[in-house]
């Protein structure tokens, strides 16, 4: 009787650990995205985290980039929504995290933090509370990207000034060859555009000046840097004012067209379109030579917990999985988009030059300093900046509608 008595509470002792780790097994995390395009590197990712914490799985779910905010705000607000999130930076953060939908982030939870710079925690940082709410994934930098076999076959070099820049694509269209792919017709290109090229004539003392209330976006330099643009349009794609965003790439990665002024996530997109592309960047020319050359970079978003997660412990692994140097250099490496974790090795000599470009910089500045409250500056920007290059302003009515915009809460300017 005492022998059988053992064998069955030795069975229930056995039953009760092979289903405390039935129950471990189980534990999905859903993780949602709008980045389609990186499905295998998540997969990827998610495989090596899985290897290492047994317990754990994770279901990647993606979403129209378009539409992604709408959908993730709304099962949120319904108390539901992904146990990880893959969210947006500045403005678009506070949307979610002022509300309460996501879980706070310190060096208790998630001690990787420590892994960044101040810069990119403070793009996923609540103003209202000072608390971060996302580990940062990627910083971003608008530049010039330019075919190099075009370049080499037109005995053409990369230009540093402004006058270079134009006498370079005078001789481009010359030889019948699209010197700027870039088209206008999809709104938020105009802010890429303007990223891309103006930066280095505008500064970081403008910058400076417009947060400080020393100077709005009436200001002579701003001013004279969309008139620049405006000569410059005249070697964008043909018809460039009805040329949308995946024309336009299509037409560099055709090998049409010599130049792209946009971000540098666009160097792996267009070498997965074309890998016989050989493709170089450089920044935003000066106005003279012996100014600073700056690209425009900002940080593109971050991971997050939902604030409702029953599976807190489990998510909190996976994001401070995600914050690693072993994480970061794989994204940097596989995706060619900069992660901004400390300690990465950059193999890609396209990205260690984007890295090496970063170190002087200013902010991509309306996506920075002004997406925060509405009309939002990025808005401004895409929709005056792409009435100007039609011909329906002038630069003095694109600047002065930006900054009247701007000013219907933006304190230092309603001086």
């Amino acid at each position: 009787m005492k022998l059988t008595r053992r064998i069955l509470m030795a069975a229930a002792a056995g039953s009760v650990l092979f289903s405390g780790t039935a129950a471990m097994a189980q534990t999905e995390l859903t993780f949602w995205s709008w980045r389609q395009e990186d499905r295998a590197f998540y997969q990827d990712t998610i495989k090596k985290f899985q290897e290492k914490n047994p317990g754990i799985t994770v279901k990647f779910e993606t979403y129209a980039p378009e539409n992604y905010q709408t959908i993730l705000s709304t099962a949120l607000a319904a108390g539901r929504g992904p146990d990880v999130i893959q969210v947006r930076a500045y403005g678009n953060l506070e949307t979610i995290a002022t509300p309460g939908y996501l879980l706070a982030l310190d060096g208790q939870n998630v001690p990787e933090l420590a892994n960044f710079p101040e810069a990119a925690l403070a793009a996923e940082t609540l103003r209202a509370d000072g608390k971060v709410y996302a580990v940062p994934f990627a910083m971003q930098a608008q530049l010039v990207v330019y075919n190099k076999k075009i370049f080499k076959d037109n005995g053409l070099n990369p230009p540093k000034t402004w006058d270079e820049l134009m006498t370079l694509a005078q001789a481009l269209k010359a030889k019948n060859i699209t010197p700027f792919a870039n088209g206008t017709a999809t709104a938020w290109q105009n802010e890429t555009i303007v990223g891309g090229l103006l930066s280095s004539m505008l500064g970081k003392q403008f910058e400076a000046d417009i947060v400080s209330g020393k100077a709005n976006f009436t200001d002579p330099r701003f001013v004279s840097a969309l008139a620049k643009l405006k000569d410059v349009s005249q070697y964008f794609s043909p018809n460039f004012t009805g040329v949308d965003y995946p024309s336009s790439q299509q037409l560099f990665v055709a090998g049409r067209a010599a130049m792209f002024a946009g971000g540098s996530y666009e160097v792996a997109n267009f070498k997965n379109q074309n890998p016989t592309l050989d493709i170089g960047v450089f920044p935003s020319p000066v106005l003279k030579a012996g100014d600073q050359h700056l690209i425009a970079t900002y940080y593109d978003g971050g991971y997050a917990v939902n604030a409702k997660t029953e599976k807190r412990d489990a998510a909190l692994k996976f994001v401070r999985f995600l914050a690693t140097p072993e994480y970061g250099t794989a994204f940097t490496n596989t995706l060619k988009n900069l992660s901004p974790i400390k300690g990465i090795k950059i193999e890609d000599p396209i990205t260690q030059e984007v890295a090496k470009l970063a170190e002087n910089s200013m902010s991509y500045l309306m996506l920075v300093r002004f997406r925060y409250q509405e009309p939002s500056g990025s808005v401004l920007l895409q929709s005056n900046v792409q009435k100007m290059l039609a011909g329906q302003q002038t630069p003095e009515q694109a600047a002065a509608e930006i900054n009247k915009g701007i000013a219907t809460y933006y304190k230092p300017f309603q001086k």
